[in-house]
């Protein structure tokens, strides 16, 4: 399904060549503190939803999940099967337990979870065998799932949301694989749309990468990507935001910016400041509808132990 064993080799000498200038440090205690497991979840309060939900304005909604399936592109080896059953009805039988002669149909799901719109838990990128909140991997890592951070323990994640156009503000229907943004740009782009992002907020953004991409060219789409920098990371996470997210696969660039570790940013969210990912969010339609600011609503299937999640979002504004 994937034609991206090159693209795996080639992420693999990023990785490498990025290690010497991301050398593990000493990993730091939550600010939440030393037995906390939900991170920027600890955001969520009566009074920052009711703000979020003042910014219902229109009576719509809008899912931010999109639509997958078997020929879904996904970071390799992930992959998704659905087979549709009628059990117990082969030949033409009819179930008379039913009190009439009924029929049903099921399903078989076969997949990886990190498929599609997906949530990336704490539990999903760290650094040197660590962690958020400096957990081991050996602690938490079981073939069974993980034994701490996993992703049915986080709580609904309700809050304002914010979605910013970096390929207008860049100029462009679509950015291009490795372009990147950091703090200056993403400042600058707020500005331009008039908002301002602030603790607490589900900040996602648009690049026009999986709309102009996923279905002409999936192979390009899943080998590169336009995305934040390791420095917009890192201010993103100094404004305190409870997730960010992006309408791409991984919502760093591949290529990575000149000097940054592909994916670092991952370990700078996730680990070091327990900040949720969402990646692969339909953010077109918003953008569309001159949306900038909405209320954002997330409540994942609670597997216990998973990784990641995937997820279908809702704007409500």
């Amino acid at each position: 399904m994937l034609k991206s064993i090159k693209f795996t080799l080639t992420l693999g000498a990023m990785v490498v060549a990025g290690q010497t200038a991301f050398a593990a440090t000493e990993c730091h205690e939550s600010k939440w503190g030393k037995d906390d497991l939900i991170g920027s979840a600890n955001l969520i309060s009566p009074e920052n939803t009711l703000k979020a939900a003042a910014l219902i304005k229109r009576g719509k909604s809008q899912p931010l999940g999109i639509v997958i399936d078997s020929k879904t592109p996904a970071f390799a080896p992930r992959s998704l099967s659905l087979q549709v059953v009628q059990p117990n009805q082969q030949g033409g039988q009819k179930l008379d337990a039913f009190g009439y002669p009924g029929n049903y149909n099921d399903d078989i799901l076969y997949t990886w979870v990190g498929i599609g719109s997906q949530i990336d838990g704490l539990g999903h990128l760290g650094e040197g065998g660590l962690y958020y909140n400096c957990l081991d991997e050996k602690e938490i890592s079981a073939i069974t799932g993980l034994t701490k951070l996993g992703v049915h323990d986080i709580p609904p994640l309700v809050g304002r949301g914010v979605v910013i156009d970096m390929a207008k503000h860049m100029g462009k229907d679509v950015l291009a694989a490795g372009d990147h943004f950091g703090e200056a740009e993403i400042k600058a782009a707020a500005t331009a749309q008039g908002v301002a992002l602030g603790k607490g907020d589900i900040v996602l953004f648009h690049t026009g990468w999986t709309e102009g991409k996923m279905e002409s060219d999936p192979t390009a789409w899943v080998s590169g990507e336009p995305g934040i920098s390791v420095s917009g990371s890192r201010y993103l996470a100094s404004l305190d935001v409870m997730a960010v997210g992006a309408d791409t696969w991984g919502i760093e660039p591949i290529p990575p910016a000149p000097g940054d570790g592909a994916f670092y940013g991952h370990v700078v969210l996730l680990q070091e400041n327990g900040i949720y990912i969402l990646e692969t969010m339909n953010t077109g339609p918003l953008v569309r509808d001159n949306v900038t600011e909405f209320m954002f609503v997330l409540g994942q299937a609670r597997i216990r132990g998973t990784v990641q999640m995937i997820i279908n979002p809702v704007a409500l504004y």
